[in-house]
């Protein structure tokens, strides 16, 4: 890529997209293209088309799509599919369409089967069940990255595949209803710390293990591998470390300063028993993450006080 590509970042509101923008412009990249979901619907191949014709972007980051956590991937499970499997089949497609010049599809780590062999390996995809809570989003997801595959097989296109780990950080999603552990965990141990509860209830037995990527740690991983991987198949991007959610849960608790109870919730799902990236793939090409858990939590934490929220 050079400053004067033009890069279209698809979800540029969203905590990946966001982050990628940011990245972008620190790197000296300045044209940048974005629309809101309301300026352009994704899941609209008429719309997306005369979009790429209009823009003619060199670069897309395809970070755009319907997410949340547990709860919501369980409930909404035809939505998440659709949805989900119609930005990414509107978007690479007029990205053939239109010339670009590389695409890079950001997946998601449930890609994987639920018992699959840890740390999970690039080759892990496709050998087993998927996780039933999430496998609407995940089936989205694979079909993503095959699309990717058929289209550099079938058309010569450059479009690659990365696959994050799960993810926190500014622009997080913080709605209890939908959002992910981490974020959730810190309304929670903020709101109780702020109403003087004497304990913050916590999903399931707090056991299964997971792996956290500070959302600017994968914008910078997302460069890297834009301007390093031309390749089938994807790239797992993660820390290479995890911790049970119990611990995660201590954590966010002492960042907050809260100093009641955890409980539990054994009604809730654990969802998957452990989650890690095997990361030899990327770290084999020179790229590893910077930001270590509890200081990504601390500058997280740090600037949602500041914005006086909730």
């Amino acid at each position: 890529m050079n400053p004067d590509d033009k890069i279209y970042v698809a979800g540029h509101r969203g905590m990946v997209g966001s982050a990628i923008v940011r990245r972008l412009r620190a790197g000296g990249f300045e044209n940048i293209v974005s629309r809101t979901s309301r300026e352009l619907d994704l899941r609209d191949q008429r719309a997306v088309d005369q979009f790429f014709a209009a823009e003619k972007p060199d670069y897309v980051f395809l970070a755009a799509a319907k997410v949340g956590g547990i709860l919501a991937n369980n409930t909404y499970r035809g939505q998440f599919l659709y949805d989900n499997l119609m930005i990414e089949a509107n978007v690479i497609e007029a990205a053939r369409v239109h010339g670009v010049t590389k695409l890079q599809f950001l997946g998601s780590s449930c890609i994987y089967p639920k018992m699959a062999p840890q740390p999970l390996t690039e080759d892990a995809l496709l050998t087993g069940p998927l996780e039933s809570t999430n496998e609407p989003y995940a089936i989205a997801k694979i079909t993503g990255i095959k699309l990717c595959d058929a289209y550099r097989s079938q058309y010569g296109c450059d479009f690659i595949s990365v696959m994050p780990t799960n993810l926190y950080g500014p622009n997080d999603n913080y709605d209890l209803q939908s959002s992910h552990v981490l974020p959730a965990l810190i309304r929670k141990f903020h709101e109780a710390k702020k109403e003087g509860s004497d304990e913050v209830v916590m999903w399931g037995t707090g056991s299964p293990q997971r792996e956290f990527l500070h959302a600017d740690d994968l914008a910078d991983a997302c460069v890297f591998l834009m301007e390093n991987f031309s390749d089938y198949g994807f790239v797992n991007v993660g820390t290479g470390e995890d911790l049970s959610i119990r611990s995660l849960a201590e954590t966010i608790k002492d960042v907050v300063g809260y100093e009641g109870k955890i409980t539990q919730d054994l009604s809730k799902p654990d969802g998957t028993p452990r989650k890690l990236m095997n990361v030899d793939k990327l770290h084999g090409m020179g790229w590893k993450h910077d930001i270590e858990l509890r200081e990504g939590i601390e500058r997280v934490y740090a600037d949602l006080v500041e914005q006086d929220w909730y």
